[in-house]
């Protein structure tokens, strides 16, 4: 057996590799008002954490429970470490780091989880994969399928942006867009599934959606020497990728590979701060998320509980951003370095900026310190509006020429 399930929450253990999504117990408490309960954390064998441990180089298959049979077919990783000088220089952080997802096959973070979910259903011989989404991991599951032959049924709100919304259609994807929030659109797949069958992979509801995003953690040991960084800034919404991230650091050190996980940042809108709340006073209650950064305004985070206690766990903190702060961090992002990325992804360089001085104090200035880039911008183009606009067009002239002031 590679690997078996436990409870997140009671602890309790399943001790099979068929597909299963939540505690039965523990997931009977949840009425929609709390972060739900009876998400599962996949425990890998021994076996495969020692040969891991073995190895001179790791790569994400060496820790998926769905390994790879062929990694070409739908390339995941290794994404470019940036060290972007010129922001190092602005922020007085010598050892910053941009961890580029934006440069995922979709675009986005959500190929990894995507990907995984996919593996999951090749395996178990399903055909298809029912999901719900604001766009990135929508679109990421459609182009996943529409790699790997897999058919895709997306439920979206209907506000999401087009940009997003017209990946999945040209991939082939069956979009279903609803009238309401991200979390009806959830609830109707997960009623989906149910009544049509077919894998979901809904956020932490899938424990597989976890497993993927963990290849990050596992990249990142290996491009900064065999060893984790010393802080990792995660954008947060429903606390899936910072909960990947936490277990791939996890099992980087069950494995011995290293001796501690680094300090989970969680970074948030104060528009849509769910988590950070649960951080700092242990307020697991929904709430109303308005941030105009879509991809992590959730009312009721699906791994609120996981992702909180990994924060805690890694000595980490959260930071909150104005919207106004995020959509200045977008460019910011572009002008010093060169990277147009999402208003979600912004946010965790947005975060850094606003929380640049407390790193500093507990870490050092030399802290070696990563910015997850989730997100191209892309997908979201509007987010620009009356913030960037194209010059007026000159006469073609050379005395038109002689006015520049450049």
């Amino acid at each position: 057996m590679r690997f078996h399930y436990k409870c997140s929450d009671c602890g309790k253990e399943f001790l099979t590799e068929d597909l299963m999504y939540q505690c039965p117990e523990c997931s009977r408490e949840n009425d929609g008002t709390h972060f739900p309960k009876g998400n599962l954390i996949v425990e890998l064998s021994e076996d495969v954490l020692k040969a891991a441990a073995a190895k001179e180089h790791v790569t994400p298959d060496d820790f998926y429970p769905y390994p790879s049979t062929d990694p070409e077919a739908y390339p995941i990783g290794v994404t470019p470490l940036m060290r972007p000088r010129r922001l190092q220089e602005k922020l007085g952080l010598p050892n910053l780091s941009l961890k580029l997802d934006s440069q995922l096959v979709s675009g986005s973070f959500k190929d990894r989880a995507s990907y995984e979910v996919a593996l999951q259903a090749k395996a178990l011989g399903e055909k298809r994969i029912v999901l719900a989404s604001t766009g990135n991991a929508g679109a990421a599951a459609s182009a996943v399928g529409a790699a790997m032959g897999l058919d895709i049924i997306l439920f979206v709100p209907a506000s999401a942006p087009v940009n997003k919304l017209m990946q999945s259609v040209l991939y082939g994807a069956h979009v279903v867009p609803v009238k309401g929030s991200y979390d009806d659109a959830f609830a109707l797949s997960i009623e989906y599934t149910k009544r049509h069958g077919g894998i979901n992979r809904n956020t932490a509801y899938n424990p597989m959606t976890i497993e993927g995003k963990k290849s990050i953690s596992i990249e990142l040991f290996e491009q900064m020497g065999r060893k984790a960084p010393d802080a990792v800034y995660v954008p947060v919404g429903d606390g899936c990728i910072i909960g990947g991230v936490a277990k791939g650091f996890s099992d980087l050190r069950k494995a011995g590979l290293i001796d501690r996980v680094p300090r989970l940042i969680a970074c948030q809108s104060e528009a849509s701060d769910a988590i950070s709340r649960a951080i700092n006073d242990g307020d697991t209650r929904a709430i109303r998320a308005t941030t105009r950064a879509d991809s992590i305004s959730v009312d009721l985070p699906a791994n609120g509980r996981m992702a909180a206690e990994a924060v805690k766990c890694s000595e980490g903190w959260a930071v909150t951003v104005p919207d106004e702060g995020i959509l200045d961090a977008q460019l910011t992002l572009t002008r010093y370095a060169g990277v147009l990325a999402e208003p979600a992804a912004a946010c965790a360089y947005a975060a850094l900026e606003r929380d640049r001085d407390n790193l500093v104090s507990r870490l050092g200035k030399d802290a070696e310190a990563v910015v997850l880039i989730t997100g191209t911008g892309f997908k979201d183009m509007k987010a620009f509006d009356g913030r960037a606009a194209i010059p007026e067009a000159i006469e073609n002239s050379v005395e038109e020429l002689d006015k520049l002031s450049f």
